[in-house]
């Protein structure tokens, strides 16, 4: 990094208690679901340009217990949130090396009645010196990141009474201004105005609830928190359909219903908030829906089942437009490029052959797009809103894929429900010219 960043950081960890560990960079970490941002966008070293067919190197390798919550990555550690027998596992890792720094647990009580895995699904969120976890079953953690201690722990199913939904609590905590965000779908009112525990803010220090607002059942999707027209805005897409919050008080500025006509549905991808739009993303003949906030409120620009629709990965929006995967997974979908501003196709692009994309999630780092397919096959390419060209693909990892990977220095973090790999992708320094 530049020289006067480099002091600047180095000051700020100073000042601040727990040292270096409260410093989030952008270069080197991957510190909570979908990056520093949480927008899917890597803002590292340079990668590679392709990916030979046997795979780049693997500096590390382990086996993990079950669940689908990706690992997240600070101060050179990374934060694995699995299960192993009957027990929720913390694990802080070496990043550069796997090695086990500590270990965090307690009593695991999720049992998914389709029989798919019955681990953590929420990626930890590491924030301020601290990791925050959210459990299959909605056991709310507070661990410390340098020792592995327990600061508190919350039981939010008992707390609040949410209905049992399909897959489990799958909302990664979103941590702001002494807040952490969480979607919990409860029935049990909050504080002497009797508002709701759909969406609650608990004090990052405490665990206490601080404020609640919705009756909606959770969604599958987490929250993000960003300006529109100026403002700082929560943006939830719960089970029910769309909600922007003032993150300090709670109060519901917009709300509106939107989510698929039959119950057996999720609504799983992680909103998009630029600047003046907010935009949605849902499968079960529900499609896209894009927002533009001004004076008179929020307007609808356009929307379509025919655009964008997905299952379950976030779309990500860079210069204007959306990249993101449009279809069911059980049958197939395509990569697409869309006008964030005009909901126009700029581009799909389908698997030749027999092999389809199925439930993959993405990471856009420059012009470069990685796709991690629930095969276990990384697949690189070159995209812009001109069109799509294939860098390579590698089969990394054996099982299941449905975790959001990490990227962090250049180092690509991904998991199945078996295995858990570094990969590295940086890109060889150009070579001094010799001697003359």
């Amino acid at each position: 990094m530049p020289a006067e960043r480099a002091i600047l950081v180095l000051l700020l960890a100073c000042l601040a208690p727990g040292g270096a560990s409260l410093i989030a960079d952008e270069a080197a970490d991957w510190p909570q679901l979908q990056g520093t941002r949480r927008d899917g966008i890597y803002r590292g070293p340079p990668l590679v340009d392709s990916l030979p067919p046997k795979g780049p190197p693997a500096p590390w390798k382990k086996n993990v217990g079950q669940g689908f919550a990706g690992p997240s990555v600070a101060a050179g550690r990374l934060l694995l949130f699995h299960r192993l027998n009957n027990e929720e596992v913390l694990d802080c890792l070496d990043a550069g090396t796997g090695k086990t720094m500590w270990t965090s647990k307690y009593p695991a009580s999720y049992r998914d009645r389709f029989g798919f895995d019955e681990g953590p699904r929420a990626v930890p969120t590491i924030e301020g010196g601290r990791v925050y976890t959210n459990g299959a079953a909605g056991i709310l953690s507070c661990t410390d990141l340098e020792s592995g201690k327990k600061i508190w722990r919350i039981d939010t199913h008992a707390s609040f009474k949410p209905r049992e939904g399909f897959f489990g609590t799958a909302c990664a905590p979103l941590v702001s201004a002494s807040k952490v965000f969480v979607q919990v779908g409860g029935t049990v009112k909050i504080g002497s105005d009797g508002k709701g525990s759909g969406i609650v803010a608990f004090d990052s220090s405490t665990g206490k609830a601080l404020w609640g607002a919705t009756s909606d059942e959770a969604g599958y999707s987490s929250p993000v928190l960003g300006k529109l027209a100026g403002k700082t805005r929560l943006v939830c897409f719960t089970r029910t359909g769309i909600v922007v919050l003032d993150p300090g008080t709670g109060s519901i500025l917009f709300e509106k219903r939107w989510r698929a006509r039959i119950g057996a549905s999720v609504n799983a991808a992680t909103p998009v908030l630029t600047d003046d739009m907010i935009y949605f993303s849902s499968s079960y003949q529900t499609g896209s829906i894009c927002l533009k906030v001004g004076a008179g409120g929020y307007r609808e620009l356009w929307s379509g089942d025919r655009i964008l629709s997905s299952h379950y990965s976030s779309i990500i929006h860079q210069g204007g437009f959306l990249y993101g995967f449009d279809g069911r997974q059980e049958y197939g979908t395509q990569l697409r490029c869309v006008s964030l501003t005009s909901g126009k196709i700029a581009w799909s692009e389908a698997r030749p052959g027999e092999k389809k994309y199925g439930s993959g999630t993405l990471i856009l780092a420059g012009d470069k797009l990685l796709v991690m397919a629930d095969s276990g096959e990384l697949m690189l390419a070159r995209v812009s809103p001109s069109g799509y060209k294939r860098l390579g693909s590698a089969d990394i990892l054996a099982g299941t894929v449905r975790a959001y990977p990490a990227l962090a220095g250049g180092l690509f973090y991904a998991r199945s429900t078996s295995e858990l790999v570094c990969i590295d992708l940086r890109k060889a320094p150009a070579a001094k010219p010799g001697p003359k």
